[in-house]
């Protein structure tokens, strides 16, 4: 998609637009920039607004309300946006993570019953004799968060491809991505969880319906996937995944994956478009790298018309992407566009928020990006009122 140029409001215009946004995103002192508007290639028209900044690499995003966002920071700190204002205090700061490379405070998930047990939980790489990351879940108590057990510990990391991605599936289970801690073999390994799609109930334990009987293993043979999300209607869970970058393979090969129960996606038997019997070859595949992150389905009033899309950010490709499935067949893809191109740099994570728009974090102070002013930021994607 050629870039487009930078879209400008009346003055008036835009005085109407700002105060007709949902009341997350008002409010004094809330950062905004002037909307611009993006075109799709069928001319469908989106709107883009940056409505947080002055972040440091947000990782994940999770919404405890329609008014309270909640968002990682990979240094440690669980930052909250209210009513479109970040506060100064984090909600939390992990004295323990080990921030170095690709690793640091990662994945954020809300129980499902959150509404009433106020439960998140978080994972971080963490100091040692050896890089680990463990999933742990906390109690929620408005201006801090309490420990209160641990789900995961001991997984494997390095200081590239620690994962971690932490979502729960529509059954009600915590699903975890970990990444193959730059060992290739351990993604085949049965007695690591290196390179794994995990499955667990939320106390930590691991659901009778396990495909491998005893084990939170759910699916293996992934390299380092970033995005997750279920496909609303289908429930076919979808994973974005990092492809070799030379020094384990050859470069490119990135994926979106539907991954599911007891299936072995090859990494690293086979990679890029390479098939063989019993491996599952990816869905879509990406070369040149553009190194896919966080991902999520649109839904919601905000996207009507992009009901159903796949969305996942590029770091490396500086974009969104956007893919379309054929009528009648979930898993058949009609086509695939790139979104702003370039504009805002590298992007982390995707976001359906309770208004059905997608909020979407840039990643330009990761030590790999162009630092623009009042980075990083939150991007808010909806249609045009």
């Amino acid at each position: 998609m050629k870039k487009r140029p930078p879209f400008f409001l009346p003055a008036a215009a835009l005085l109407i637009c700002l105060c007709s946004l949902p009341s997350l995103l008002g409010g004094d002192g809330a950062p905004s920039d002037a909307p611009r508007i993006v075109r799709t290639k069928e001319g469908a028209r989106l709107r883009v607004e940056t409505i947080v900044t002055g972040l440091e690499v947000p990782w994940s995003i999770a919404f405890s309300s329609p008014r309270r966002m909640l968002v990682t920071e990979r240094p440690g700190r669980v930052r909250v946006v209210e009513d479109g204002v970040l506060r100064s205090a984090p909600l939390a700061t992990i004295a323990d993570v080990e921030s170095t490379g690709e690793t640091g405070l990662m994945g954020l998930a809300l129980a499902p019953d959150y509404a009433s047990s106020r439960l998140l939980y978080l994972s971080y790489a963490y100091r040692g004799a050896s890089p680990r990351v463990r999933v742990e879940q906390y109690r929620d108590e408005g201006t801090r968060i309490v420990r209160t057990r641990t789900i995961l510990d001991g997984l494997p990391a390095a200081q590239f491809h620690a994962g971690c991605r932490l979502r729960f599936g529509p059954d009600g289970k915590l699903y975890v991505t970990t990444g193959d801690a730059t060992d290739r073999a351990l993604a085949q390994k049965m007695d690591s969880l290196a390179g794994k799609t995990l499955r667990l109930n939320p106390d930590g334990s691991i659901p009778p319906d396990n495909p491998f009987p005893g084990s939170p293993i759910f699916s293996l043979g992934h390299r380092n996937s970033q995005g997750l999300d279920w496909q609303p209607g289908s429930g076919l869970q979808f994973q974005t995944e990092h492809g070799p970058s030379g020094f384990d393979g050859p470069g490119g090969g990135d994926e979106v994956n539907i991954v599911e129960a007891g299936k072995n996606y090859g990494w690293p038997i086979i990679h890029h478009r390479q098939t063989r019997p019993g491996l599952v070859s990816p869905l879509l595949e990406f070369t040149p790298a553009i190194a896919p992150s966080g991902a999520s389905f649109a839904r919601g009033r905000a996207l009507a018309s992009f009901a159903g899309d796949f969305f996942f950010a590029a770091l490396r490709g500086e974009r969104l992407v956007r893919v379309r499935f054929a009528p009648q067949d979930p898993r058949r893809v009609a086509f695939v566009e790139d979104l702003f191109s370039g504009e805002y740099g590298r992007l982390r994570e995707v976001m359906s928020g309770p208004d059905g728009a997608l909020y979407v974090s840039t990643s330009n102070r990761d030590g790999r990006g162009r630092v623009r002013d009042r980075d990083d930021r939150i991007l808010r994607i909806s249609e045009p009122e």
